[in-house]
């Protein structure tokens, strides 16, 4: 790290952008990864996809970086079928981002004139329509989600599973609650019973540079990351109403 900006060690690359994650709706320390990449001239994405109605600190996920992206894909506390939203409290980038997933099409009555590389990320009408009615009743499906995490975690209490838990300053909205396993032997039994019992659960991501596609790209250690790809078991966590 040098004052004008955070550099790659290996490849002497500028870092230009963080993407902190809001995993299974927990939130991150955000404002610690703020301060950090202000100092340092970095741009900071928060990926809130998981995190719909997750508040750090009484502030809503996605709200603390420069821009904040929301999923409501079909398995997302509020769906609307796929899409998502950008959450932007500055004019100028929301115009701008706003111009790029409408095909970049420069504004005329009747010309189709489209002045760079631009994407159709609009949501259709019926799509938006879906999305208001989830939203409305956003409130009663996180009640929902977070009743059973805590019926869970008393469940869990004199187990050798630890049950993941909304960090300090936090409401979660608990997208997916977690169990974290002693190792990977015990991760794979649970994953199996449960699985033979018409009880669904599934383990957490394979790690991305772990994927053919990504095999290549550069990585550090991820010792934590592999620590609990090994461990991690997601328990049902669907809203009931």
């Amino acid at each position: 790290l040098r004052s004008e900006g955070a550099f790659n060690k290996k490849t002497g690359s500028r870092i230009k952008a963080c993407v902190p994650m809001h995993v299974f709706g927990h939130p991150v320390e955000i404002e610690k990864i703020v301060e950090i990449c202000s100092k340092y001239k970095v741009k900071v994405i928060e990926d809130a996809a998981e995190s719909l109605g997750s508040y750090f600190k009484g502030k809503h996920t996605g709200t603390f970086g420069d821009i904040g992206i929301l999923s409501f894909n079909g398995n997302k506390t509020a769906t609307a079928g796929g899409g998502g939203a950008l959450l932007i409290n500055d004019s100028e980038t929301a115009e701008r981002a706003k111009y790029l997933t409408t095909t970049a099409k420069k504004p005329h009555s009747f010309e189709f004139f489209h002045t760079e590389v631009g994407y159709n990320y609009r949501l259709p009408n019926i799509n938006a329509a879906l999305a208001c009615a989830q939203l409305e009743n956003l409130e009663k499906f996180i009640s929902s989600k977070r009743e059973t995490a805590q019926s869970y975690k008393k469940f869990l209490e004199d187990s050798d599973l630890c049950f993941v838990d909304e960090p300090a300053d936090s409401v979660s909205s608990f997208w997916l609650n977690a169990v974290v396993c002693s190792d990977r032997a015990q991760r794979d039994a649970l994953l199996k019973e449960t699985n033979e019992a018409q009880v669904m659960t599934r383990p957490i991501w394979r790690l991305m540079n772990e994927l053919p596609a990504f095999e290549g790209c550069q990585t550090t250690d991820l010792v934590n990351a592999k620590r609990y790809e090994e461990r991690v078991v997601n328990l049902p966590s669907s809203v009931i109403v």
